[in-house]
């Protein structure tokens, strides 16, 4: 990446270095800094490269990392925030956004360090107080968060995912755990048994325990209606969210606000009320028939989206990352037949694996017996699983969210569930 500076440029990569210019020297690209000096680049470390690019000192970071719930807490703090006056920046998943602008699309959940400064650069220029980031287990553990201040940071949840990165549970908890070492203000959620933490400036929210924010009473009936203990305060939220899950993400989001801006509890409830969920995320596409998709692709991730909409009947379409985490695949099989009248197993960006194999895998932690269908092509799972819906029922269609491609074979060919859904039901008319 190149960012512009007066009449030359700094980079992270050093082929594209030239005389004059400069190197961001960091530990992902450590090797290269001979390569980069052999082209007559000046080599700089990130906070030279921050006073390069103007970027605000007083520009205060949260980051938030969990396996689930990064995505929409994000979304929603940072909405929180410019609804009370607080002008948020906002990467992760879904791309860059300021305020509701978008600066960038999607890539990787957290970027290498110069795409991040130059959202921070991004953010200085629009005058925002805040920038909200969402932190991988990838990101920490290749340290893409070098040099990075937090005002605040956020837990939200481990469960299996990247088991083919950390090789174990224990690894993957112990990356995540490493992110709350230090003695920033931080708020955990205590719900969790893997996480470790330092309690030094640490708040904690729980559904389940006595904690700094944690509901009173809530229900998940149409929405979320909940009276939330505030750090001894009382807040009554009313949400659009559905499910358990979002209560969670909700609570996280809530104390993030309070701690750091503590505003009055009608102000809180006002900011809530007024976010409207994220794309991708439990997100209706068409109400007759009555089609969700989600971008839950872990064990966890499908059981909380599944059970929040237990009350319907349900077909489910799913799949499985190729090159990913294979010992989940059963796993994410037998959970989607728990709540599902019919499983429709197909594939999710397969990758460079054969699409049935993974199928297959899936379905060995299934009764096949049971009201379960295998069809590799997933536009056709989706018709099929359009074709068999019963009133009343519900077509849950889980893994790719506001994803717009297929993986297959290192190429990403255009594919959204969503376009899918209208193209096929506008086909019907």
């Amino acid at each position: 990446m190149k960012i512009c500076i007066d009449d030359t440029f700094i980079t992270d990569n050093s082929l594209e270095c030239e005389p004059g210019c400069f190197f961001l020297l960091c530990d992902t690209n450590a090797k290269f800094k001979d390569d980069a000096i052999l082209r007559k680049a000046s080599i700089v470390n990130i906070d030279r490269a921050k006073e390069l690019l103007g970027i605000d000192e007083n520009l205060k970071i949260v980051g938030i990392t969990g396996t689930n719930g990064k995505t929409t807490t994000a979304a929603l703090l940072a909405h929180m925030l410019n609804e009370l006056g607080h002008k948020t920046a906002l990467c992760g998943t879904r791309g860059a956004f300021i305020a509701n602008e978008r600066i960038d699309q999607k890539a990787l959940t957290t970027s290498q360090i110069l795409t991040t400064l130059w959202y921070m650069q991004k953010a200085t220029l629009a005058k925002c107080e805040y920038l909200v980031m969402e932190i991988s287990s990838h990101a920490i553990v290749q340290n893409r968060i070098e040099g990075l201040s937090f005002a605040l940071k956020i837990f939200t949840n481990i469960s299996q995912d990247h088991l083919d990165y950390h090789k174990s549970m224990e690894e993957y908890a112990r990356v995540k755990s490493s992110f709350f070492d230090d003695d920033t203000l931080k708020i955990i959620n205590i719900d969790d048994e893997f996480i470790k933490f330092n309690p030094k400036n640490s708040y904690t929210y729980s559904l389940k325990q006595s904690a700094d924010f944690s509901p009173i009473s809530y229900d998940l009936k149409f929405g979320i209606n909940a009276s939330i203990s505030a750090l001894g305060n009382v807040a009554n939220i009313n949400s659009s969210l559905q499910g358990e899950f979002n209560l969670q993400n909700l609570l996280a989001a809530l104390g993030a606000v309070t701690l750091l801006q503590k505003p009055e509890a009608s102000k809180l409830s006002s900011a809530v009320k007024s976010f409207n969920g994220v794309e991708g995320r439990v997100e209706v596409v068409s109400t007759n028939p009555l089609v969700i998709v989600d971008f839950a692709h872990t064990p966890d991730g499908m059981q909380k989206v599944l059970n929040a909409l237990r009350n319907l009947s349900l077909i489910v379409v799913f799949g499985a990352g190729g090159d990913r985490d294979r010992t989940k695949r059963a796993k994410m099989g037998a959970i989607a037949q728990k709540y599902a009248r019919l499983s429709i197993v197909t594939s999710d960006n397969p990758r460079s694996e054969n699409p049935q194999d993974i199928v297959d895998e899936i379905c060995s932690g299934m009764d096949m017996s049971r009201f379960v269908l295998k069809e590799v092509d997933r536009r056709e799972a989706i018709r099929i699983g359009l074709e068999n819906l019963k009133d009343g029922e519900a077509l849950i269609i889980l893994g790719k969210g506001d994803e717009d491609y297929q993986e297959i074979n290192g190429i990403k060919h255009h594919f959204s569930d969503k376009e899918v859904v209208c193209e096929l039901l506008k086909e019907r008319k």
